[in-house]
């Protein structure tokens, strides 16, 4: 089993939210928030003219996961079950870095654009979910349902007339 990106990082959430925060800005992000609750966070920036959210649903301290050991399944003490916590909700920050730096990348060097890659992450005016967001329950229905188009829909081959 392969291991998680940044399963064992030092690097605190604050530091990985001010990483994105420069990050954005170096790449022309106008404004910039972060918010956070006890069972989410999201970072939101608006870059292009475009509102872009990422949302992070974030671990529950009381999960087995924490609480527990994962190889005897033995109690951990309050302190490491909280040491453990603290550890995956860094790895997730660390990864959200990580993707938006890639994404910002990827469009600077021109292997993608900037609308697309950003699409399911932007926020249409006047809405408070994103494109993805709005739009996930559909597209898993029409999957269930098998309505998908041909992969290739242009490229119809013919015989001989």
């Amino acid at each position: 089993m392969s291991r998680r990106y940044a399963a064992d990082t030092s690097v605190s959430t604050d530091k990985s939210i001010a990483e994105v925060r420069t990050t954005v800005r170096r790449y022309g992000a106008t404004e910039f928030a972060h918010m956070e609750s006890d069972t989410q966070a999201a970072i939101t920036f608006t870059m292009r003219g475009r509102r872009i959210l990422f949302r992070l649903t974030m671990p529950d301290p009381k999960s087995r996961a924490f609480t527990h050991t994962e190889a005897r399944r033995q109690a951990r003490t309050p302190a490491a079950a909280r040491e453990a916590w603290e550890q995956a909700c860094r790895s997730r920050w660390r990864a959200l870095a990580l993707v938006i730096k890639a994404k910002l990348e990827a469009v600077e060097v021109g292997i993608v654009v900037f609308e697309d890659e950003f699409l399911a992450n932007t926020m249409p005016p006047g809405a408070s979910v994103t494109f993805g967001e709005a739009v996930r329950e559909s597209m898993a229905l029409a999957h269930e349902r098998g309505e998908l188009a041909p992969l290739v829909p242009f490229l119809q081959i013919e015989g001989p007339k």
